[in-house]
């Protein structure tokens, strides 16, 4: 079943408890700070149903149907240059980048299709959830999100030494099921269908069996749980002058999960420090080549922006400028060959699936996140300083005023004043706006923190080959390739 963007609209006004602002939200798909990011959901939901992007949204299933192509598990190179297309025609559609439309966080639960042998030999009761959960999300469409993140408290500490609650944990079994109590931090939880909820980091409280070591499937409108979100930025700006702000701002939630029942059908392990670090070890091996492809759109957004506004002002002839927009270049498609190496050396699994190259992916994810501050910094300097001092939309518009601004912001016959104002308001919320910021760090954080993508890089690049290389060159004896660690 392929969900319409009304259907889609309908189904999350479900009575789910929504805060923002202090206010309670009674309908996410109307209250201002949601209805411009659910419109985006939306749209990408009805372009699977219209003639010229069904294709490349959908694809015909076991059933007779069509399902999405986003939720459909990877098995061979053509799924991912699928996905792929998906992602650059929802971008292009949509006329901007969004993070959380459910294609980059499915992922982890295709993960946990890959770990059953290790689940099954910890506990077999849950394994069979698994596949029942991969293949609900493609027969329903489910927008599906993933909750990590815990508040944390004093990182210093055990769990049992402070708040239980600082980290998400079960407080008793039932015959239907667990219930938990705690926190996870999830963007676009408020305005998604379910989240795959599970541990964040390895301190489990020194136990083997641990309360805290757990993942689950959980509706967003469960009893007891409550999305308290963060102020958002598209119901404070005018959408002349924030044209990003205004419409794709993703809303991120503290999901407070309030004694919480989870059925036990919708548990995927429990009570299992082996399961857990295991999970956390795979969790990103899939879902991190659409989090770089978002990256590629953006680094277009970076280069379109800057040349842009070097050809306005006659400046794209100049050596030094012409060195910059190429380094943006370079930055570009460095991430494009990463992507491209990551489908074409592509691994088998022991789940049956296909993942991304290992090493080329989280090298790509690396090298998008780890130079996106400097590459934006970059476009700052081509893009020049007007985009701080500009007037708003509205100072264009006033009539006593307007002749003045016409005046000094029209460049020549292709560039209109009006032309020219609506580029520097674009340029200065993509790089220079509270929304701005917020993007820089969720793109370094969204995934996992920096220090982490370098762990990711160290532990799936193959340091063997070099390793032999040395030792043949360096006329070294074959012993030292056997020391290990």
């Amino acid at each position: 079943m392929l969900l319409t963007g009304a259907a889609y609209r309908e189904s999350i006004r479900d009575g789910r408890q929504v805060w923002i602002d202090g206010e309670r939200v009674r309908d996410v798909t109307t209250h201002s700070a949601f209805k411009p990011i659910v419109d985006v959901r939306a749209r990408v939901y009805d372009m699977a149903h219209e003639d010229a992007t069904r294709e490349v949204m959908a694809f015909a299933d076991e059933a007779g149907g069509r399902s999405s192509i986003a939720w459909r598990p990877p098995r061979a190179k053509a799924d991912w240059y699928a996905k792929r297309a998906w992602i650059d025609a929802v971008m292009h559609d949509i006329g901007g980048v969004a993070i959380r439309l459910g294609d980059e966080t499915i992922g982890a639960l295709w993960s946990m299709l890959d770990a059953r042998e290790v689940l099954d030999n910890v506990d077999p009761r849950f394994t069979a959830n698994i596949e029942h959960h991969v293949r609900r999300v493609v027969d329903r469409d489910l927008f599906h999100v993933s909750a990590n993140t815990d508040p944390k408290g004093d990182r210093s500490k055990r769990p049992q030494d402070q708040d239980p609650d600082m980290l998400l944990h079960v407080v008793k079994e039932t015959d239907a099921g667990i219930v938990v109590r705690g926190a996870k931090y999830e963007t676009a939880a408020a305005y998604a269908h379910q989240a795959f909820v599970k541990p964040t980091i390895a301190n489990w409280g020194d136990a083997t069996m641990s309360d805290y070591a757990l993942s689950f499937i959980c509706p967003m409108n469960a009893d007891g749980l409550k999305h308290i979100c963060r102020t958002g930025f598209a119901d404070r700006v005018n959408p002349d002058d924030y044209p990003l702000a205004s419409r794709f701002d993703e809303v991120d939630t503290l999901l407070v999960f309030d004694d919480v029942l989870i059925p036990w059908e919708d548990v995927l392990f429990y009570r299992h420090t082996r399961a857990a670090s295991f999970i956390r070890g795979m969790l990103h091996r899939y879902s991190a080549f659409p989090f770089v492809a978002r990256l590629l759109h953006v680094a277009d957004l970076l280069i379109g922006a800057a040349l842009f506004n070097a050809r306005q002002t006659g400046l794209h002839h100049q050596q030094a400028v012409r060195e910059k927009l190429a380094e943006l270049a370079c930055y570009r498609q460095g991430i494009e060959a990463h992507l491209v190496a990551a489908i074409e050396l592509a691994q088998p699994t022991d789940g049956g699936l296909l993942m991304p190259n290992q090493s080329m992916i989280y090298t790509g994810r690396m090298h998008a996140c780890s130079r996106l501050p400097a590459m934006m910094h970059l476009a700052r300097e081509l893009v020049g300083g007007q985009i701080c001092v500009t007037p708003d939309a509205a100072a264009f518009a006033d009539p006593e005023i307007k002749d003045w601004l016409a005046k000094y912001y029209t460049v020549n016959e292709a560039w209109s004043a009006e032309d020219r104002r609506k580029l520097l308001a674009f340029a200065r919320d993509l790089l220079n706006s509270g929304y701005a910021g917020h993007r820089l760090t969720f793109q370094l954080f969204a995934q996992s923190p920096p220090v982490a993508h370098l762990a990711a890089v160290y532990q799936t690049f193959d340091f063997q080959g070099p390793l032999a290389f040395v030792q043949r060159a360096a006329g070294l004896s074959d012993r030292v390739l056997e020391q290990k660690g």
